[in-house]
């Protein structure tokens, strides 16, 4: 059985029209909601043991936070490019790549990828995964190779609006 937590990265800045979407940085609501999400998943049964980002500023911005409360080292985290601006069916070819030793995976990126690959996953109808909600399914695999649509269970949606 593996876990997996798809982040969407924290609320991002618009005031500067002229940075590239990539560049963008996090707003003061994604600099408030970022550590409060790392503190709830940090005060889940099971923490991750790995931790792959989208290598955009908002997303090194949300797991710099997130990590920081989950105290996972910062050295740790595998960046990596594809995420940014995924499809669902790219987000799955990274997660079939990913190290068996891995039970369970955070996974922070961007709409609409996530909340596509959440559905798809899951066979939940969700609109929208917001900024900087979580989405934890469990997956009745052993190995990151053989994860398909429709064969995860949500454990729980959090989004920082929630109480607790």
């Amino acid at each position: 059985m593996k876990t997996l937590t798809l982040l969407r990265h924290a609320k991002s800045s618009w005031n500067h029209p002229d940075l590239d979407d990539f560049e963008r940085p996090l707003n003061a609501r994604g600099r408030h909601d970022a550590p409060l999400m790392g503190h709830r998943l940090a005060a889940r049964a099971t923490p991750p043991d790995r931790l792959l980002s989208s290598p955009a500023v908002r997303a090194r911005a949300t797991v710099e936070a997130v990590a920081q409360a989950l105290g996972f080292p910062l050295d740790a985290v595998a960046w990596e490019p594809r995420i940014y601006a995924a499809t669902r069916e790219r987000l799955l070819t990274v997660l079939r790549e990913q190290p068996d030793t891995a039970n369970h995976l955070l996974l922070v990126g961007h709409n609409p990828g996530l909340t596509e690959l959440a559905n798809a996953l899951t066979g939940d109808t969700l609109d929208n995964l917001p900024t900087a909600s979580a989405y934890i399914l469990d997956l009745p695999i052993e190995h990151w190779r053989d994860i398909a649509y429709g064969q995860g269970t949500r454990i729980a949606f959090i989004r920082p609006k929630d109480h607790g």
